[in-house]
């Protein structure tokens, strides 16, 4: 099999801060200013040439900072990643200008993935039609509902044709009949053998759509394998921790707020 997507040994590290002042006083000092929090600890993994990876997790467990690393929107702190082909992420508003109108963004978002203005100008038709926004099109970005935002975004993403595509939480907004538009041609990318990372709540969602899983908890890969192993295991946890009681639950994030919050080494 052909490997698309190689990370290795990842992590994410950002500064907590607590006011404006913390925030300059990290500009300017060495070694930068407040308190270390790993977004994402040693993750490594591998993708292949026609892989449908989810990417589940409680809130806060990084899945949208993996997403954004491995579709190069940011940088990881430290470890790699290495991409073979063109990548493109699917979220609510990414990439978005909220000042621009729809047209203009979707000249800007092609521009900046290397599309010359006359290669432009022949996916116009097809994006327009498939966000299917009517007038909208021509008014700022900033107008939108965050469904439409994710239908711009989507279509503008599906329609460069990319090798590996990133879709985080772009089916969870919006009209059922777009969603249902948007899996058709997500299962078309899947024939084609493309690689899709899908981020989604939904296991109903996960389960017909992905074939492997990458189980993220607070930071770090709690499993990685197919779907049948991974998912049902994730479910237990699931459930085990919405009986968790307030105190309970609160417990198990400051404990993992705490692993987190500067006791990884890189």
């Amino acid at each position: 099999m052909t490997e698309t997507v190689i990370v290795k040994n990842v992590f994410k590290k950002y500064k907590m801060h607590k006011s404006p002042k913390e925030k300059l006083l990290d500009v300017i000092l060495p070694g930068g200013y407040g308190e270390d929090f790993y977004a994402l600890q040693d993750i490594s993994l591998t993708a292949n040439e026609g892989d449908v990876i989810g990417l589940v997790g409680v809130n806060g467990s990084g899945k949208s900072t993996l997403s954004n690393i491995i579709a190069g929107v940011v940088p990881p702190t430290s470890g790699s990643v290495e991409s073979h082909g063109t990548s493109s992420i699917i979220a609510i508003s990414s990439g978005l200008d909220n000042n621009l109108t729809g047209m203009e963004n979707i000249e800007l978002k092609c521009l900046m993935l290397g599309f010359k203005k006359r290669e432009i100008k022949e996916l116009e038709p097809e994006i327009i039609d498939f966000a299917d926004l009517g007038k909208f099109i021509d008014q700022p970005v900033k107008k939108y509902s965050s469904g439409m935002k994710s239908r711009l975004g989507f279509a503008i993403s599906v329609t460069v044709n990319p090798d590996i595509l990133i879709v985080d939480e772009a089916l969870s907004v919006g009209d059922q009949a777009f969603a249902e538009k948007s899996k058709n041609k997500m299962f078309e990318f899947k024939e084609k053998g493309k690689t899709i990372f899908f981020v989604s709540h939904s296991m109903a969602q996960i389960k017909e759509f992905c074939e492997k899983a990458a189980w993220l908890e607070y930071g770090e890969i709690k499993s990685f394998g197919s779907v049948d192993e991974v998912i049902p295991d994730y479910e237990k946890f699931l459930k085990k921790y919405k009986k968790m009681t307030k105190e309970e639950q609160k417990r198990f994030r400051e404990e993992v707020i705490r692993k987190q919050s500067g006791l990884a080494t890189i």
